[in-house]
């Protein structure tokens, strides 16, 4: 991406991220995403085509250990501050708020399905589901990013201290780790929302992108260095196409112009993991492209054959004016938002979330990605 581009927009960018505020207070947060560039095509058959349990190269997790923010958050947030536990989120699945941020599953289960285990529980509940520890952990928290955001809650490198922590009380042993886990690190964009939110400046936002890559890719390391042998990493979506975007233009179109901001991070992650797995000898770094996958989805308005979103860019629930978001009541416990008829027509569900209808598409455009050789 040409910086001088970046700052001929440099002001509706500005606008946009602003907007990108965290979920869970008034406002929607979270912008997750995930990008992988796909290696290797031409060899389709070094993988095992079992639609229960696919292995990478010969390896089959049975665990999953995932970071990051509320694409992947199963239930972290406290009840108080986030939306993901007010009606009418959970009401696809499990038909009630289970603390996530959709109406039903969001991609933490999807890949746990790809790979025949049980979506893992979340660290804030695992005291209570101990026989789930077998199938990972999930220490995502929505509205969270590699550094502190508009949320209270842990971020990235925190999350990671809790991983460490178990592993210092013996809850997973080393082996554990290097023979059948794979290491999820998702990274939405609440960064970018808070740094602008804080007084940061357009015109220092390039380096403030290269620094929040830089200390992804140190997330990265981290847990390799602590027995991870598989993982995968997010890039950011396509944030120019989230409803708080398209909002401005009647949900028509995506903001080509605010997904400038959006390539420059995805540039510097890819090159970031092509070293990254250059330098690593026994372990395998992988970008999961939703930027791609969301595209994908959207402009083909669902998938081929089957899903059908006739009105991708328009979320299912909604506020009723700007001042309110998916959940919210008023002083007097009336419902200030509104509801489609059936969110399995909906692509998103909120300002920045996909439903679970949503996530199932995405997690079909992301299929050739987990099947394919990883370098």
């Amino acid at each position: 991406m040409k910086l001088s581009n970046f700052f001929i927009f440099s002001f509706f960018i500005s606008e946009f991220l602003w907007s990108v505020q965290v979920e869970g207070s008034t406002r929607h947060h979270h912008n997750h995403h995930q990008h992988h560039h796909q290696h290797n095509n031409n060899n389709p058959n070094i993988y095992k085509n079992d639609p229960k349990k696919h292995q990478i190269y010969g390896f089959k997790p049975t665990k999953l250990f995932v970071f990051g923010d509320s694409y992947v958050d199963t239930g972290n947030n406290r009840k108080s501050i986030a939306n993901s536990w007010k009606k009418p989120y959970g009401v696809t699945f499990p038909g009630k708020p289970s603390g996530r941020f959709s109406d039903g599953r969001v991609l933490t289960d999807y890949l746990a399905k790809f790979f025949g285990v049980k979506s893992p529980v979340p660290y804030r509940w695992m005291k209570y589901a101990t026989n789930r520890l077998r199938y990972g952990v999930n220490f995502a928290y929505g509205g969270t990013g590699v550094f502190n955001t508009l949320v209270p809650e842990p971020n990235m490198t925190t999350q990671i201290d809790f991983f460490q922590k178990l592993m210092a009380e013996s809850v997973y042993t080393k082996a554990d780790i290097e023979e059948s886990s794979l290491f999820l690190l998702s990274l939405a964009g609440n960064d970018y929302g808070a740094y602008l939110a804080t007084g940061g400046t357009v015109q220092n936002l390039p380096a403030f992108i290269t620094s929040v890559v830089n200390q992804l890719v140190i997330n990265m390391k981290r847990v390799n260095q602590l027995g991870a042998k598989k993982i995968a990493v997010t890039a950011l979506e396509p944030l120019g196409c989230l409803p708080q975007s398209t909002i401005l233009n009647s949900f028509q179109q995506c903001n080509a112009t605010e997904n400038i901001a959006v390539d420059f991070h995805n540039s510097l992650l890819q090159q970031a993991v092509e070293k990254l797995n250059n330098e690593t000898i026994g372990s395998t770094f992988m970008i999961l492209d939703l930027f791609s996958s969301f595209n994908t989805v959207l402009n083909s308005k669902g998938v081929p054959g089957s899903t059908r979103f006739e009105t991708p860019l328009k979320p299912c629930c909604m506020g009723i004016s700007k001042e309110y978001s998916c959940g919210s009541m008023n002083e007097k416990g009336e419902k200030m938002y509104t509801v489609c008829n059936d969110p399995k027509s909906a692509f998103f569900w909120d300002r920045v979330h996909p439903t679970e209808a949503g996530w199932n598409a995405i997690y079909n455009a992301l299929k050739s990605t987990l099947t394919q050789k990883i370098l």
